[in-house]
């Protein structure tokens, strides 16, 4: 082609495309074929010039559809009328009375001759402290404020103290107590709350600079239960920015271990305190691994629920199908008894199911049978000698391991859903730019997450829950098939992490051993729909033979 013809077409081609985009770059333009067409190819489809022609008057309409919509005020605590449901077919929920039996404490538990040594106590021994008058709630509550005020600053996992409030809950504890009115184990103790649950009369961050002085005028239902059941709430703690990863507004919640290093996302404060011994317990939420990952960093044990067992009321929602609350503490029987304090139907979350809860410690293995995700063992990963370790301690203690298969998919294709629910959470973040305001700006961060979202089309994101119903079913088959309510994963090998919140399966996550970087690893104990009690257990019977729960690091 001649040099100058082929310099004319180029400049037409670049004339066209210029006046196309120049065109259309306004909004409110009407929507046309040509658009319809670009429009479908984003999707991965192909119509005809006639399809697209018949489509225009539709999309038109659809578009002031949308804007009708827009019209009405939507806040984060506004749920969909869609409700996730991860019950299989042929699953029979469990019924009866709920149990709860907790493990004697070994010996009689005394203050140690060193006070310091309170910040590694479990909340069973504190507990026990308080019960038997050896200390006073609110002695226990000051030293552990102390603890927050001098490390805090420095782990970057603490938002907002609530001193003013814990000590008043700390002296009715007392009050109480002195009374004869015992309202059980977590009578006294001090936690934290991760900053996207609410408390009448303190600021609920969500760890983001456009919320960061947002108080909302009524209490999650998880605090009110706490409260209830005599905790006492000394902190709302760091979260990753809308809860992902580990950097809020106030900067990177580190790790105990190694301060250098970020404690994970997005429970970051949760994981980071307890570790530290700033605080005997949190609550932590996890969507895709926010409470199983800073667990896992920072050494520490973390119950991630059955998806309906506990209510988020109060909570922000960035999922509404896969959000789940849980504790995170020192060892697994800490983590049951702040569970029997927040599980079960607050008839403010609609989602959440009447199920009984049934924990009790067993003597041995003997007799239970475990399913092994083989497949994920037998991959190259890190922490892989650390699992094996465990594998064998179990064997050791009686149980009797099964070989199990996950049902195969790429389960991330079905992560579209957090997006998809996240970017119709924040949608007037996004659209009021606010979003701009956030910290992390990164094509990985939240408000490029949320953008894109919005180009996932509703007829993908419905065929995505589809998949997931298969994959419902699917699970409750494995572990029919295999005779098991309990089976053991790698914490992040072999896809189970995102397989398991997409199904809504509980997990308990605990330390097995130390890493090159001399961090504890961790491994997730998964259970059937609502065997929180039995995942609990197997958890516990492994814990009470191995040392690693009993590792903290040491602060400067």
């Amino acid at each position: 082609m001649h040099k100058q013809v082929r310099l004319l077409l180029i400049c037409a081609v670049s004339f066209a495309a210029g006046a196309f985009i120049t065109r259309y770059d306004d909004p409110k333009q009407p929507i046309t074929a040509e658009m319809a067409d670009v429009g479908a190819k984003l999707f991965g489809l192909s119509f005809t010039k006639a399809e697209c022609d018949s489509m225009v008057d539709n999309l038109n309409d659809q578009r002031r559809d949308f804007e009708t919509i827009r019209t009405v005020k939507l806040t984060n605590d506004v749920a969909p009328a869609l409700y996730f449901n991860p019950l299989p077919t042929g699953f029979v929920m469990p019924t009866g009375a709920s149990s709860f039996k907790a493990s004697t404490l070994p010996g009689q538990v005394r203050m140690p001759a060193n006070r310091d040594d309170l910040a590694f106590y479990t909340v069973a021994q504190l507990g026990e402290l308080i019960r038997t008058k050896q200390i006073s709630s609110e002695a226990l509550t000051q030293f552990f404020l102390t603890r927050l005020k001098t490390y805090g600053p420095t782990l970057f996992n603490v938002i907002t103290l609530t001193e003013e409030l814990a000590l008043e809950q700390a002296r009715r504890a007392d009050a109480e107590l002195k009374a004869g009115k015992y309202r059980g184990p977590l009578h006294g103790i001090p936690y934290g709350a991760k900053d996207l649950l609410a408390r009448r009369g303190y600021k609920t961050t969500w760890g983001s600079v456009p919320y960061k002085d947002q108080v909302l005028d009524y209490d999650a239902t998880v605090i009110k239960k706490l409260e209830d059941a005599g905790a006492v709430l000394c902190a709302k703690l760091a979260m990753g920015e809308l809860a992902m990863g580990d950097v809020w507004f106030g900067g990177k919640s580190r790790n105990p271990w190694k301060s250098e290093l970020g404690s994970s996302g997005s429970s970051a404060g949760s994981g980071s305190t307890v570790s530290a011994g700033l605080l005997p317990f949190a609550i932590g939420t996890e969507t895709l691994g926010s409470i199983v990952s800073p667990s896992t960093v920072c050494g520490i044990t973390g119950l991630r629920p059955t998806y309906g067992r506990v209510s988020r009321y109060g909570a922000m929602a960035l999922s509404w199908s896969m959000d789940k609350i849980g504790p995170m503490a020192r060892t697994v029987e800490d983590c049951a008894l702040v569970f029997n304090a927040i599980q079960g139907p607050d008839h403010l979350d609609p989602t959440v199911m009447n199920a009984p809860f049934r924990y009790a410690p067993m003597a041995s293995l003997k007799g239970v049978r475990i399913g092994v995700v083989q497949k994920a063992f037998d991959s190259t990963y890190p922490n892989k000698a650390n699992d094996q370790a465990t594998l064998d301690m179990l064997k050791k203690l009686g149980a009797t391991l099964v070989p199990i298969e996950l049902p195969p998919f790429r389960y991330a294709a079905l992560t579209m859903i957090i997006g998809v629910e996240g970017a119709a959470a924040f949608d007037e973040l996004t659209r009021s730019d606010r979003d701009s305001l956030m910290v992390r700006q990164g094509k990985s961060a939240w408000p490029n997450e949320f953008r894109s979202s919005r180009y996932i089309p509703a007829v993908e994101y419905l065929q995505a829950n589809r998949i997931r119903t298969q994959l419902i079913n699917q699970m409750y088959d494995v572990l029919k098939k295999a005779q098991v309510d309990v089976y053991i994963t790698p914490a992040y090998a072999g896809g189970n992490l995102q397989l398991t919140n997409l199904t809504g399966h509980p997990c308990v996550v605990l330390p097995n051993g130390f890493n090159a970087q001399q961090t504890l690893t961790s491994i997730t104990i998964n259970g059937q729909l609502f065997a929180e009690g039995s995942v609990l257990a197997v958890a516990k019977a492994y814990q009470d033979a191995t040392e690693w729960h009993k590792k903290h690091p040491v602060l400067n």
